[in-house]
């Protein structure tokens, strides 16, 4: 996508960064998030994914979870969510928001995830969509933490300084 896609009607494609700059529950809830929107085959991977990381019923709630969450977007979206390709590095604008809507929404932060929630879609749907985006992003956290290594549970690191 290019930057001139801004005035063809795809605002919310305009890249706004890579995915390897987000965190691991981020970067999965983008990746999800194209993956159920590309097809039945590619839903059929997600629904594969979610059941051998989480077993089969939380597996399923998941899928569930995101598959509300999909369609309340599309269905009450202020219009429709833009995505990049599956394999696309790139962060679009949409994506961006989704993305920090199901961060937020599992960290707890419910009133960040209802404001996103509220530029994303119509403001009397919001809260169910924080809702969904928090058992979404709850499940996300889950499956990251079960692909850490058993080490890095029990060797604390020294943590790191920012400034």
């Amino acid at each position: 996508m290019t930057a001139g896609d801004t005035h063809t009607g795809r605002r919310g494609g305009t890249p706004v960064g890579y995915i390897t700059e987000l965190d691991a529950v981020s970067a999965a809830a983008v990746l999800y998030f194209r993956l159920w929107c590309e097809g039945a085959g590619e839903r059929a991977q997600v629904e594969s994914d979610f059941r051998v990381h989480l077993g089969p019923e939380a597996g399923r709630a998941a899928v569930r979870g995101l598959s509300e969450l999909c369609a309340l977007c599309a269905r009450h979206g202020r219009r429709p969510l833009m995505r990049h390709g599956v394999t696309c590095r790139c962060l679009g604008g949409d994506e961006c928001c989704f993305a920090t809507l199901v961060g937020a929404a599992a960290e707890g932060d419910r009133e960040d995830a209802l404001m996103l929630a509220m530029t994303m879609i119509r403001a009397d749907m919001a809260p169910a969509v924080v809702g969904l985006a928090e058992g979404f992003g709850l499940a996300l956290k889950r499956m990251a933490l079960a692909a850490l290594p058993s080490d890095a549970m029990t060797d604390p690191k020294t943590p790191e300084t920012i400034h």
